[in-house]
């Protein structure tokens, strides 16, 4: 298992799901270390889910580790900050540069509307 701290960006862990009482893939986008909490995983959801028209679906050529096992999208306007070891429950693989930093961009074009 990769510890909390090792995370990072672009990696995709199985983690709480502030929404359900179920875990989901969520995408590491940064592992920033705050002086007073600590340091913070801000990732955004993962989903099988097809109909989130704005969702990107990543291909097996997106991952620098194993795919996922279906086929998966990214959520880049659900985003979800952890700040424990608890809220995750293992590691799962991760994406490649490229991918990461199209999820990054799509993220800020919502962000900044």
């Amino acid at each position: 298992m990769t510890g909390f701290g090792e995370l990072e960006r672009g990696d995709i862990i199985w983690g709480t799901d502030p929404l359900s009482d179920k875990g989901r893939p969520m995408l590491v986008l940064g592992t920033p270390q705050f002086p007073t909490h600590g340091l913070q995983l801000i990732t955004v959801l993962i989903s099988t889910k097809t109909y989130h028209e704005e969702s990107l679906t990543l291909h097996d050529d997106d991952y620098e580790g194993a795919p996922l096992g279906e086929r998966s999208h990214v959520l880049p306007w659900s985003l979800v900050t952890l700040n424990n070891a608890t809220d995750i429950e293992f590691y799962m693989t991760s994406l490649v540069n490229e991918r990461t930093e199209d999820v990054v961009t799509q993220l800020i074009s919502y962000i900044s509307s």
